[in-house]
């Protein structure tokens, strides 16, 4: 059985155009608020959300040249917004790919 950490490193693998990662930051986060707002009734609202991030994560996807990650199964539908979250952490703590490729100096 894989690890949360190969699911990471192939949703990130497969997440590397900047367009990509932006609108998956911007999208999933509103997929995630439309859901709730759908649960509390505010179906317009929350249906409007849903949708409209669910199209900007396909429209990152059409960028990038892929299919989404959860066509390989549904664990992605929980590792994206895990994604996300470590993307945001790293972007906010200045932590780069630059700096994991170079290493410790």
């Amino acid at each position: 059985m894989a690890k949360l950490a190969d699911y990471m490193a192939r949703y990130d693998h497969e997440h590397t155009h900047a367009w990509n990662k932006v609108l998956h930051g911007v999208g999933i986060p509103i997929i995630f608020a439309g859901t709730v707002l759908l649960i509390l009734t505010y179906w317009r609202s929350g249906l409007a959300l849903f949708a409209g991030g669910w199209l900007l994560l396909f429209l990152g996807h059409r960028i990038e040249g892929n299919k989404p990650a959860f066509f390989q199964g549904p664990v992605y539908f929980l590792v994206g917004p895990l994604w996300v979250a470590k993307e945001i952490k790293d972007y906010l703590l200045g932590h780069s790919r630059r700096a994991e490729v170079s290493g410790p100096r």
